[in-house]
């Protein structure tokens, strides 16, 4: 069975924005990511977006988020996928490790700091899930 797909890249950023705001504003994850301060660079390849993500600073959210590869930092990690890929991965069907060995997950730069943000996200896949449920339930895996 193929995995589902967004209806448009639209309809993609609405539900990334959404999965990052989850993660930001919860009182356990969001201040952990902020401590872990790894800037990651995600692109998705298959709807030729790009989005970077990094710890906020003083009087922002714990995360902070740009739809642009321009922006004022560097990332510690890239990561390049579908946006399949990335879909799975938020609803814990998709193990990273795995994905990188069989190249669904093109990696670059500190990817073991990468990696090691996986125990904080992993609250966000139940709660991802009953999001989708409710709002975009063609999306759920």
């Amino acid at each position: 069975m193929a995995s589902p797909e967004f209806d448009s890249p639209k309809e993609f950023r609405i539900v990334m924005d959404a999965i990052f705001t989850m993660m930001s504003d919860d009182p356990e994850m969001g201040p952990k990511l902020r401590d872990a301060d790894v800037p990651q660079k995600f692109e998705f390849d298959d709807l030729d977006l790009i989005v970077n993500v990094r710890a906020g600073a003083e009087g922002e959210p714990n995360l902070a988020w740009e739809w642009s590869d321009d922006v004022g930092w560097e990332p510690k990690v890239s990561m390049k996928m579908s946006s399949q890929t990335a879909n799975k991965y938020f609803q814990g069907k998709e193990n990273v490790a795995i994905a990188i060995a069989r190249r669904r997950i093109k990696t670059g730069g500190d990817v073991k700091a990468a990696l090691a943000l996986i125990p904080i996200t992993k609250p966000i896949y139940a709660r991802y899930r009953d999001w989708l449920q409710d709002e975009y339930p063609h999306l759920l895996v």
